[in-house]
């Protein structure tokens, strides 16, 4: 029997109206609403991004047919329209928050849309959504230096904390990009794990810190999410996604070398 392969999925706003800068990473309430259906159809078991790495960290078993749904960012839609079809259904979900986004006292500006407020993600905390952290202002942190990239993973976390009582167990990496060396400071910082994209499956052997997720976004038609969650054809579904990522991936690593560099001659 092969290695167990789970299906993350990856949503970001649910939204009727999104804004433009919102919109390509966005889902219609109703398609949400039809999405948990097949979920729940298919006899699918959802479980939040903390259970599932500790089942793999200590050998526990998962649910015959498991699967993440996940939300990236902090997009007040999550509680207005996700988080009614999500208790509807008694499914666990994560909440990946970009702290200096959310609308508080915290907040730095800068959100593409409208963004949740700190009581609206205690209501979801309290229906059983986890709560993890997304950096506080969103930036490419592999591209940050050390004390930079360290600020932004030690606020996130103090802040989630501090307004909700209870220290984030799980990160998201803004832009699915990181390094060993990020990877490295989300460990440090005290985060168990985290989550890439990489428009993959997730499985044991990719760690706890680089697990892969697949992109829900308003262009998902009703039979490419049921491919999704089943795992079927995703090298496929995602292929010009994947090219794109390996070519930007040679220029991102251009500039770190550049980067470091000029730091060295300063």
């Amino acid at each position: 029997m092969g290695e167990q392969a789970v299906p993350i999925l990856m949503y970001h706003a649910v939204s009727a109206e999104p804004s433009d800068a919102a919109r390509t990473l966005s889902v219609t309430p109703e398609a949400f609403a039809e999405q948990m259906a097949v979920v729940a159809g298919l006899g699918l078991a959802p479980v939040s991004t903390a259970e599932l790495a500790s089942c793999w960290r200590d050998g526990r078993p998962l649910p015959a047919r498991p699967v993440l749904i996940t939300f990236d960012d902090g997009y007040e839609g999550v509680h207005r329209h996700a988080l009614p079809v999500l208790a509807g259904h008694g499914f666990p979900a994560t909440l990946f928050v970009c702290t200096g986004w959310l609308r508080g006292p915290s907040g730095t500006g800068g959100a593409p849309d409208t963004m949740l407020d700190w009581d609206q993600v205690r209501d979801l905390a309290a229906a059983g959504v986890e709560i993890g952290g997304h950096s506080h202002t969103h930036p490419q942190l592999d591209q940050l230096p050390d004390d930079a990239l360290r600020r932004e993973l030690i606020l996130c976390k103090e802040i989630v904390s501090d307004r909700l009582g209870a220290v984030p167990a799980s990160f998201a990496y803004p832009y699915g990009y990181s390094s060993r060396r990020v990877r490295e400071a989300v460990r440090e910082t005290g985060y168990a794990q985290a989550l890439a994209v990489g428009n993959g499956l997730a499985r044991r052997r990719q760690g706890p810190y680089a697990l892969r997720r697949v992109t829900v976004r308003r262009g998902t038609g009703a039979e490419e999410f049921q491919r999704l969650v089943e795992g079927r054809a995703i090298t496929r579904t995602f292929a010009r996604d994947l090219a794109l990522t390996k070519g930007y991936a040679l220029v991102r690593r251009a500039r770190q070398v550049r980067r470091k560099a000029i730091r060295s001659r300063v």
